[in-house]
Protein backbone atom coordinates (compact mmCIF):
# COMPACT_ATOMS: atom_id res chain seq x y z
CA UNK A 1 0.00 0.00 0.00
CA UNK A 2 1.33 3.72 -1.15
CA UNK A 3 2.36 5.89 2.12
CA UNK A 4 0.29 8.80 2.87
CA UNK A 5 3.48 11.03 1.22
CA UNK A 6 3.03 9.18 -1.82
CA UNK A 7 -0.52 9.90 -2.32
CA UNK A 8 -0.63 13.22 -1.58
CA UNK A 9 2.40 13.27 -4.39
CA UNK A 10 0.34 11.75 -6.76
CA UNK A 11 -2.51 14.14 -5.99
CA UNK A 12 -0.66 17.37 -6.16
CA UNK A 13 0.82 16.01 -9.85
CA UNK A 14 -2.61 15.11 -10.92
CA UNK A 15 -4.07 18.15 -9.85
CA UNK A 16 -0.76 20.06 -12.00
CA UNK A 17 -1.58 18.00 -14.96
CA UNK A 18 -5.14 18.74 -14.67
CA UNK A 19 -4.53 22.70 -14.57
CA UNK A 20 -2.78 22.24 -18.20
CA UNK A 21 -5.43 20.08 -19.66
CA UNK A 22 -7.74 22.89 -18.67
CA UNK A 23 -5.72 25.66 -20.17
CA UNK A 24 -5.18 23.80 -23.25
CA UNK A 25 -9.06 23.01 -23.47
CA UNK A 26 -9.44 26.28 -23.25
CA UNK A 27 -7.12 28.46 -25.65
CA UNK A 28 -8.07 25.36 -28.38
CA UNK A 29 -11.88 26.82 -27.56
CA UNK A 30 -10.59 29.92 -28.09
CA UNK A 31 -8.40 29.08 -31.62
CA UNK A 32 -11.66 26.70 -32.94
CA UNK A 33 -13.98 29.57 -33.46
CA UNK A 34 -11.53 31.61 -35.45
CA UNK A 35 -10.32 28.01 -37.41
CA UNK A 36 -14.30 27.30 -38.06
CA UNK A 37 -15.29 30.42 -39.66
CA UNK A 38 -12.37 30.39 -42.07
CA UNK A 39 -13.36 26.95 -43.30
CA UNK A 40 -16.66 27.37 -43.57
CA UNK A 41 -16.12 30.72 -45.19
CA UNK A 42 -13.92 28.85 -47.57
CA UNK A 43 -15.82 26.13 -48.46
CA UNK A 44 -18.47 28.16 -51.02
CA UNK A 45 -15.68 29.68 -52.67
CA UNK A 46 -14.11 25.82 -53.36
CA UNK A 47 -17.16 24.33 -54.01
CA UNK A 48 -17.61 27.26 -56.52
CA UNK A 49 -14.82 26.79 -58.33
CA UNK A 50 -15.28 22.75 -58.83
CA UNK A 51 -18.73 23.75 -60.35
CA UNK A 52 -17.34 26.16 -62.32
CA UNK A 53 -14.57 23.77 -64.16
CA UNK A 54 -17.01 20.84 -63.67
CA UNK A 55 -19.10 23.35 -66.42
CA UNK A 56 -16.31 24.23 -68.36
CA UNK A 57 -14.54 20.96 -68.42
CA UNK A 58 -17.52 18.92 -69.61
CA UNK A 59 -17.26 21.40 -72.87
CA UNK A 60 -13.66 21.05 -73.58
CA UNK A 61 -11.99 17.31 -72.11
CA UNK A 62 -13.29 15.90 -75.93
CA UNK A 63 -11.57 18.29 -77.61
CA UNK A 64 -7.49 17.63 -79.02
CA UNK A 65 -5.03 19.85 -76.90
CA UNK A 66 -7.20 19.22 -73.51
CA UNK A 67 -4.86 20.25 -70.67
CA UNK A 68 -3.79 17.22 -68.76
CA UNK A 69 -4.56 18.87 -65.90
CA UNK A 70 -7.68 18.43 -67.19
CA UNK A 71 -7.69 14.89 -68.58
CA UNK A 72 -4.87 13.11 -67.08
CA UNK A 73 -1.70 11.83 -69.02
CA UNK A 74 -3.67 8.64 -70.10
CA UNK A 75 -2.27 6.83 -67.05
CA UNK A 76 -2.75 6.05 -63.38
CA UNK A 77 0.40 4.38 -62.70
CA UNK A 78 2.00 7.20 -60.48
CA UNK A 79 -0.14 8.38 -58.31
CA UNK A 80 0.94 11.54 -55.49
CA UNK A 81 -0.75 11.10 -52.12
CA UNK A 82 -0.56 14.25 -50.18
CA UNK A 83 -1.52 13.77 -46.44
CA UNK A 84 -2.18 17.30 -44.37
CA UNK A 85 -1.83 16.78 -40.77
CA UNK A 86 -1.22 18.87 -38.25
CA UNK A 87 2.28 19.59 -36.20
CA UNK A 88 1.69 19.20 -32.98
CA UNK A 89 -0.22 16.03 -31.17
CA UNK A 90 -2.72 15.71 -27.79
CA UNK A 91 -5.49 15.75 -30.25
CA UNK A 92 -7.14 12.78 -29.68
CA UNK A 93 -7.39 10.34 -32.63
CA UNK A 94 -6.82 13.37 -35.52
CA UNK A 95 -4.08 12.84 -36.75
CA UNK A 96 -4.07 8.88 -36.55
CA UNK A 97 -7.85 9.00 -38.57
CA UNK A 98 -6.19 10.94 -41.25
CA UNK A 99 -3.44 8.68 -41.78
CA UNK A 100 -5.49 5.30 -41.45
CA UNK A 101 -7.49 6.65 -44.03
CA UNK A 102 -4.62 7.27 -46.51
CA UNK A 103 -2.26 4.30 -45.58
CA UNK A 104 -5.76 2.37 -46.57
CA UNK A 105 -5.76 4.11 -49.90
CA UNK A 106 -1.85 3.56 -50.15
CA UNK A 107 -2.40 -0.12 -49.66
CA UNK A 108 -4.48 -0.99 -51.96
CA UNK A 109 -2.64 1.07 -54.63
CA UNK A 110 0.09 -1.37 -53.75
CA UNK A 111 -1.79 -4.04 -54.07
CA UNK A 112 -3.02 -3.34 -57.52
CA UNK A 113 0.69 -3.06 -58.78
CA UNK A 114 1.10 0.82 -58.55
CA UNK A 115 3.66 3.27 -57.66
CA UNK A 116 2.89 5.58 -54.77
CA UNK A 117 4.50 8.52 -53.79
CA UNK A 118 4.12 10.04 -50.24
CA UNK A 119 4.08 14.33 -49.64
CA UNK A 120 3.36 14.92 -46.03
CA UNK A 121 1.92 18.28 -45.13
CA UNK A 122 2.84 18.24 -41.08
CA UNK A 123 5.30 16.45 -38.89
CA UNK A 124 2.71 14.11 -37.53
CA UNK A 125 1.67 12.55 -40.65
CA UNK A 126 5.30 11.87 -42.21
CA UNK A 127 6.08 10.57 -38.45
CA UNK A 128 3.36 7.96 -38.60
CA UNK A 129 3.60 6.93 -42.28
CA UNK A 130 7.51 6.61 -42.05
CA UNK A 131 7.25 3.24 -40.03
CA UNK A 132 5.72 1.40 -42.82
CA UNK A 133 6.47 3.38 -45.95
CA UNK A 134 9.29 5.40 -45.59
CA UNK A 135 11.06 4.50 -48.58
CA UNK A 136 7.59 5.86 -50.90
CA UNK A 137 7.56 9.42 -48.50
CA UNK A 138 9.33 11.90 -51.16
CA UNK A 139 8.63 15.27 -49.52
CA UNK A 140 7.54 17.06 -46.05
CA UNK A 141 5.88 20.57 -45.31
CA UNK A 142 6.97 22.02 -41.66
CA UNK A 143 4.36 23.98 -41.31
CA UNK A 144 5.22 24.67 -37.60
CA UNK A 145 6.80 28.07 -38.21
CA UNK A 146 3.38 29.37 -39.80
CA UNK A 147 0.98 31.18 -37.15
CA UNK A 148 -1.77 32.17 -39.75
CA UNK A 149 -2.47 30.46 -42.25
CA UNK A 150 -3.03 31.90 -45.64
CA UNK A 151 -3.71 31.12 -49.06
CA UNK A 152 0.36 31.78 -50.37
CA UNK A 153 1.15 28.53 -47.79
CA UNK A 154 -1.22 26.42 -49.94
CA UNK A 155 -0.28 28.27 -53.35
CA UNK A 156 3.88 26.93 -52.18
CA UNK A 157 2.60 22.97 -51.83
CA UNK A 158 0.38 23.79 -54.86
CA UNK A 159 3.27 24.65 -56.67
CA UNK A 160 5.34 21.87 -55.98
CA UNK A 161 2.67 19.29 -56.55
CA UNK A 162 2.41 21.17 -60.66
CA UNK A 163 6.26 21.58 -60.50
CA UNK A 164 6.43 17.73 -60.20
CA UNK A 165 2.89 16.92 -62.51
CA UNK A 166 4.78 18.52 -65.32
CA UNK A 167 7.88 16.69 -64.77
CA UNK A 168 6.14 13.77 -65.41
CA UNK A 169 6.86 12.75 -61.47
CA UNK A 170 3.53 11.06 -61.17
CA UNK A 171 -0.02 10.57 -63.17
CA UNK A 172 -2.91 11.48 -60.22
CA UNK A 173 -2.44 13.36 -56.98
CA UNK A 174 -4.96 12.79 -54.42
CA UNK A 175 -5.29 15.29 -51.10
CA UNK A 176 -6.08 13.60 -47.37
CA UNK A 177 -7.60 15.89 -45.07
CA UNK A 178 -9.93 16.03 -42.20
CA UNK A 179 -13.49 17.47 -43.07
CA UNK A 180 -14.70 19.65 -40.39
CA UNK A 181 -17.92 18.78 -38.85
CA UNK A 182 -18.93 19.80 -35.60
CA UNK A 183 -16.04 19.86 -32.35
CA UNK A 184 -16.97 16.32 -31.55
CA UNK A 185 -17.05 15.20 -35.33
CA UNK A 186 -14.13 15.30 -37.61
CA UNK A 187 -14.75 13.89 -40.84
CA UNK A 188 -11.16 12.08 -42.82
CA UNK A 189 -11.86 13.27 -46.35
CA UNK A 190 -9.75 12.13 -50.02
CA UNK A 191 -10.39 14.34 -52.51
CA UNK A 192 -8.98 13.67 -56.17
CA UNK A 193 -6.28 17.06 -57.13
CA UNK A 194 -4.70 15.73 -60.50
CA UNK A 195 -6.82 15.44 -63.03
CA UNK A 196 -9.72 17.28 -62.12
CA UNK A 197 -12.61 15.37 -61.12
CA UNK A 198 -14.62 16.76 -63.66
CA UNK A 199 -18.35 15.54 -63.91
CA UNK A 200 -18.49 14.01 -60.88
CA UNK A 201 -21.49 14.29 -59.53
CA UNK A 202 -22.02 15.27 -55.49
CA UNK A 203 -25.59 13.52 -54.31
CA UNK A 204 -25.48 16.52 -51.52
CA UNK A 205 -26.92 18.79 -54.04
CA UNK A 206 -30.16 19.61 -55.60
CA UNK A 207 -31.32 19.07 -58.54
CA UNK A 208 -30.51 22.11 -60.96
CA UNK A 209 -27.24 22.79 -58.86
CA UNK A 210 -24.75 20.44 -60.06
CA UNK A 211 -21.84 21.56 -61.95
CA UNK A 212 -23.41 21.47 -65.48
CA UNK A 213 -26.56 22.97 -64.40
CA UNK A 214 -29.81 23.37 -66.59
CA UNK A 215 -28.73 27.28 -67.63
CA UNK A 216 -26.67 27.68 -71.09
CA UNK A 217 -23.13 29.97 -70.15
CA UNK A 218 -21.14 31.84 -72.65
CA UNK A 219 -17.25 32.41 -71.55
CA UNK A 220 -15.52 35.32 -72.62
CA UNK A 221 -12.25 34.65 -73.56
CA UNK A 222 -12.55 31.17 -74.68
CA UNK A 223 -13.26 28.22 -72.68
CA UNK A 224 -9.62 26.75 -73.02
CA UNK A 225 -7.73 30.48 -72.10
CA UNK A 226 -9.96 30.37 -68.65
CA UNK A 227 -9.25 26.52 -67.95
CA UNK A 228 -5.45 27.05 -68.15
CA UNK A 229 -6.14 29.79 -65.61
CA UNK A 230 -8.05 28.13 -63.13
CA UNK A 231 -6.74 24.48 -63.50
CA UNK A 232 -3.81 25.07 -61.78
CA UNK A 233 -5.32 28.08 -59.31
CA UNK A 234 -7.81 25.06 -58.43
CA UNK A 235 -5.24 22.91 -57.25
CA UNK A 236 -4.32 25.97 -54.74
CA UNK A 237 -7.44 26.33 -54.14
CA UNK A 238 -8.07 22.88 -53.18
CA UNK A 239 -5.44 22.24 -51.05
CA UNK A 240 -5.88 25.82 -48.86
CA UNK A 241 -9.64 24.00 -47.99
CA UNK A 242 -8.43 21.57 -46.85
CA UNK A 243 -5.98 23.19 -44.90
CA UNK A 244 -8.08 25.36 -43.27
CA UNK A 245 -10.34 22.16 -42.74
CA UNK A 246 -7.47 20.47 -40.85
CA UNK A 247 -6.68 23.61 -38.98
CA UNK A 248 -10.24 23.94 -37.57
CA UNK A 249 -10.78 19.72 -37.11
CA UNK A 250 -7.30 20.24 -34.82
CA UNK A 251 -8.20 22.25 -32.72
CA UNK A 252 -12.14 20.85 -32.25
CA UNK A 253 -10.21 17.47 -31.72
CA UNK A 254 -7.68 19.17 -28.96
CA UNK A 255 -10.59 20.72 -27.59
CA UNK A 256 -12.49 17.37 -26.73
CA UNK A 257 -9.78 15.51 -26.25
CA UNK A 258 -8.40 18.33 -23.21
CA UNK A 259 -12.03 17.98 -22.29
CA UNK A 260 -11.79 14.22 -21.57
CA UNK A 261 -8.29 14.72 -20.03
CA UNK A 262 -10.01 16.94 -17.39
CA UNK A 263 -12.54 14.73 -16.44
CA UNK A 264 -10.81 11.95 -16.36
CA UNK A 265 -8.23 13.45 -14.50
CA UNK A 266 -11.34 14.91 -11.77
CA UNK A 267 -12.00 11.37 -11.53
CA UNK A 268 -8.69 10.24 -10.96
CA UNK A 269 -7.68 12.87 -8.46
CA UNK A 270 -11.20 11.65 -6.47
CA UNK A 271 -10.64 8.06 -6.31
CA UNK A 272 -6.64 9.35 -4.79
CA UNK A 273 -8.32 11.73 -2.34
CA UNK A 274 -10.76 8.74 -1.26
CA UNK A 275 -7.29 5.98 -1.25
CA UNK A 276 -5.92 9.14 1.14
CA UNK A 277 -8.55 9.54 3.17
CA UNK A 278 -9.13 5.40 3.89
CA UNK A 279 -5.18 5.08 4.37
CA UNK A 280 -5.26 7.97 6.77
CA UNK A 281 -7.77 6.70 9.16
CA UNK A 282 -6.14 3.21 8.56
CA UNK A 283 -3.15 4.46 10.39
CA UNK A 284 -4.89 6.76 12.62
CA UNK A 285 -6.71 3.77 13.85
CA UNK A 286 -4.44 1.84 13.82
CA UNK A 287 -2.17 4.56 16.28
CA UNK A 288 -4.96 4.19 18.60
CA UNK A 289 -5.27 0.66 18.62
CA UNK A 290 -1.96 0.76 20.16
CA UNK A 291 -2.18 3.21 22.20
CA UNK A 292 -5.47 1.33 23.77
CA UNK A 293 -3.35 -1.75 23.97
CA UNK A 294 -0.43 0.12 25.43
CA UNK A 295 -2.65 1.36 28.08
CA UNK A 296 -4.40 -2.05 29.21
CA UNK A 297 -1.25 -3.55 29.47
CA UNK A 298 0.42 -1.18 32.28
Amino acid sequence: MPSLKDLKVRINSVKSTQKITKAMKMVAASKLRRAQEAAEAARPYAERMEKVLTSLGTAVQDQPGASPLLIGTGRSEVELVIVATSERGLCGGFNANIVKAARGHIRSLLTGGKTVKIFCVGKKGHALLSREFKDHIVGLKDMAGIKKLGFADAQAIASDVLAGFDRGEFDVATLFYSRFQSALAQIPTRQQLIPAPVGAANDDEPAGEAGTGDAAYEYEPDEESILDDLLPRNVAVQIYRGLLENAASEQGARMTAMDNATRNAGDMIDGLTLTYNRTRQAYITKELIEIISGAEAL
